[in-house]
């Protein structure tokens, strides 16, 4: 039993050296994942933000949590590309024939996408203290927003799985991430929900974004989360099993 988990991580530690090269290969990934947020991040401090009221002083640490979670969204659609390229390609079926863990491959996938948006956040939140961030949070508070971070980008990037292992084209295994990279546009992530209409503010303040913003947005600035810590931690680990679920099934009728 031992041998067999040794040889389990072995394999699985394979798989994210070779998704990671991948990556590191791939320029358009690491602007995209990381560039495009920051211009976002630079539009809306410097040329938007002095028309949006959001009752604080510094717009760059209301806008952050939300920047950091549309990076994440841009992410994963990358996960859900290489694995429908590794699948359209026969890369499955050609390390089934090797002595490897029939999961490790997917597992390799999942813990790249886990440590390459990692990466982006801590390249984004350096850029914000450039621009004027500010936290007067504790390193417990800190270790809470990266645990939530790190469970929403699990969260979706099972959803990306089952994407990229379903798809019958390339747009296609990625077009799921749109919806998921505008959901934030509708939430409290750029501007108070108070300020949209009825209907728009039921939505933005009872979908998932509203509540992993406003936790994050609350522990950065030494603030007590309430009930918006809970509310975004059920909803990361609820997509995060349903989509867990669906994606191995799915593997496992592929292979």
């Amino acid at each position: 039993m031992e041998a067999a988990k040794k040889h389990f991580f072995i394999d699985i530690s394979v798989m994210l050296g070779r998704s990671m090269r991948h990556i590191l290969r791939s320029m358009d990934t690491i602007i995209t994942v990381t560039i495009m947020p920051i211009a976002m991040m630079l539009l809306f401090v410097y040329v938007l933000g002095g028309a949006i009221q959001t009752g604080t002083d510094n717009y760059v640490n209301y806008l952050l949590p939300g920047i950091l979670l549309m990076a994440i969204a841009s992410g994963i659609s990358y996960t859900a590309f290489r694995l429908f390229t590794d699948v359209q390609r026969g890369i499955f079926e050609r390390f089934h024939t090797m002595p490897i863990s029939r999961s490790a491959l997917l597992w390799g996938h999942v813990l790249t996408s886990l440590v390459s948006n990692a990466i982006s956040v801590v390249v984004i939140l350096l850029a914000a203290l450039i621009m004027g961030f500010r936290s007067s949070a504790g390193i417990l508070p800190w270790l809470a927003v990266a645990g939530i971070l790190a469970l929403f980008t699990l969260a979706l990037t099972w959803v990306a799985a089952i994407a990229g292992l379903t798809a019958k084209t390339v747009d296609g295994a990625s077009a799921f991430s749109y919806p998921i990279i505008f959901l934030p546009f509708i939430s409290s992530a750029f501007v108070p929900t108070e300020s949209m209409p009825t209907v728009v503010r039921v939505f933005a303040e009872n979908q998932p974004v509203t509540s992993i913003v406003e936790a994050i947005r609350a522990m950065l600035s030494g603030q007590p989360p309430g009930n918006d810590i809970w509310i975004a931690l059920a909803w990361c680990v609820g997509i995060m099993l349903v989509a867990y679920f669906l994606a191995m099934r799915t593997y496992k009728r592929r292979v």
